[in-house]
């Protein structure tokens, strides 16, 4: 079923974590997939169409070596390139090459996966170039049963009419079909629903893989144990014990010479609407009947339907300008110095949202969502801040206590609490409970979030993939706002490359019950 592990190079850490991987694969498939065809004698193929793309070089075309070269795909598997580009395999290889991580001692293992890829010259609105790939597809199956992926790394405005022929004349005749859809899956809710409807008159739900690359995180894949696997933290995870939670996204660079994309769909768009979002409903679900997929996506969607659509009184729009006095000369240029943004764009770059959820563990608190480019560091977390101790019986009030799960840099869980100060006084100070994983868990294997997601389209497993009503219920909850901003111009707030992001999102979260100090100083652990 999955190739046995024949590696040499990986330390003994890192293979007894690839072997418990594989094993959890084993079982999932007896437990899940029962019926279905995952033997290692039936062939697979992975088909990317849109292969010449950035995210088919820099991450599925990497991610894909990834899995073969850990022996977890399986072992009958070819992969074929489609795109509308005049290009070879070595074309593709080159381009791809440098986001590889190639060892010296894996170059056999390499040439093994590029001799099982194909290329070929498409375009995505001609049905006579589908029915060539789908040749090409036939004759490498040899008429016999074969399950086919395809990965739609497509601009949006080709997704309807490359589906249509991939269901006309690609299909898997003899094992399954599976189809993977790249985000964004619409501008709005109308736009959404009108895809939605497209897929679901082409495809069963069940063969619809619709990817959010944060689902694949692995802290946001461990809300669920922490929550629901341990009595120290699900009692208090309520309104009675918690003020506040924020989750933040933070990148420290601007658009990079790519404003043309991002401006056509804005931080709110591209960050909030889907990955922060979420993050939210994980954060905030109830405990689901069971672990399978569709247990865990109705308890999502349940969060999602007690969540008002968002007012402009709730939000904070800003875009950064550039810092005179930064020494790096990019941190120098606003987002309007971007030759491919548009002149006079409101865009927003930063957004704060507070969040209300209407239900009986959530009754108001607020949820503040931010995220934002040009900011002072990189970082994706959730704060889940206590309220305040009642009864202090301190000179020196007590901090809150929070619980921080740390997405990216360097994933970690820490609590946040006060001790004594160490010493002959009786002084209050903050410290940390820190299960930071590049200490606790040296040298294991930690997978990129696309390798468990692609991993999971192979099994058949979308617990971490978006359902259809997820996606209406996320996109009502922003489509308003997001129809005010465009149609009013609204004006986002200018805030210094660099910086923390516009002032007013800070009294914004002060307002909504959050607090903060800035007195906690991070010790980072030994390595």
């Amino acid at each position: 079923m999955i190739k046995r592990a024949n590696s040499t190079t990986a330390d003994k850490t890192t293979e007894q974590s690839l072997a418990l991987i594989r094993q959890s694969l084993k079982s999932t498939l007896m437990d899940h997939l029962e019926g279905t065809h995952f033997d290692g004698s039936i062939p697979h193929v992975f088909v990317i169409l849109g292969a010449s793309g950035d995210l088919a070089r820099k991450k599925i075309y990497p991610t894909l070596w990834w899995l073969f070269r850990d022996n977890l795909l399986p072992e009958n598997t070819t992969f074929f390139g489609y795109s509308r580009s005049k290009l070879t395999v070595n074309d593709i290889r080159e381009k791809c090459h440098q986001y590889m991580k190639v060892k010296p001692e894996e170059e056999g293992k390499y040439e093994e996966f590029w001799s099982l890829n194909r290329y070929i010259a498409g375009s995505y609105d001609t049905r006579r170039d589908y029915e060539l790939l789908n040749k090409e597809l036939e004759s490498n199956e040899k008429s016999v049963a074969a399950n086919r992926l395809f990965y739609l790394a497509l601009p949006p405005s080709v997704f309807e009419v490359s589906t249509t022929h991939i269901r006309e004349v690609c299909m898997a005749q003899k094992g399954w079909t599976r189809i993977i859809v790249e985000k964004p899956f619409g501008r709005d809710a109308a736009s959404s629903e009108q895809l939605s409807n497209h897929l679901a008159s082409l495809f069963t739900e069940e063969q619809l893989y619709r990817i959010d690359h944060y689902l694949g995180k692995e802290m946001v894949q461990n809300l669920m144990t922490l929550r629901f696997a341990n009595r120290i933290f699900s009692p208090t995870w309520n309104r009675d014990n918690i003020a506040s939670v924020q989750i933040s996204f933070k990148e420290p660079f601007g658009t990079q010479g790519r404003g043309g994309y991002f401006d056509e769909f804005g931080i709110i768009r591209d960050v909030m609407q889907n990955h922060l979002l979420q993050i939210l409903s994980l954060v905030a679900m109830e405990k689901p009947a069971s672990c399978h997929p569709n247990d865990i996506r109705d308890e999502k969607v349940k969060v999602l339907r007690c969540i008002s659509p968002l007012e402009l009184d709730d939000v904070v729009l800003g875009q950064y300008v550039g810092n005179p006095n930064a020494k790096d000369p990019e941190e120098k240029l606003g987002y309007l110095d971007d030759p491919t943004v548009p002149a006079g764009s409101n865009t927003p770059t930063y957004a704060m949202a507070v969040m209300k959820i209407n239900n009986e563990r959530w009754d108001n608190v607020p949820f503040i969502l931010r995220c934002g480019k040009a900011l002072n560091e990189r970082k994706a977390e959730v704060r889940i801040q206590y309220k305040d101790v009642p009864g202090d019986i301190f000179d020196g009030k007590p901090k809150r206590n929070e619980l921080v799960v740390r997405l990216q840099p360097g994933e970690a869980i820490y609590v946040k609490f006060m001790t004594k100060s160490p010493g002959i006084t009786f002084d209050m100070e903050e410290t940390e409970m820190d299960l930071t994983y590049n200490s606790r868990y040296k040298k294991m294997k930690l997978p990129d979030a696309y390798e468990r997601l692609i991993l999971d389209v192979f099994c058949g497993s979308q617990m971490h993939f978006v359902r259809s009503d997820e996606l209406s219920e996320a996109w009502k909850i922003f489509t308003p706002l997001l129809h005010r901003i465009e149609k009013e111009k609204i004006t986002p707030i200018p805030y210094e490359y660099g910086s923390r992001g516009p002032k007013e999102a800070n009294e914004k979260a002060k307002e909504n019950n959050f607090r903060y100090y800035g007195s906690y100083k991070w010790v980072k652990p030994e390595q």
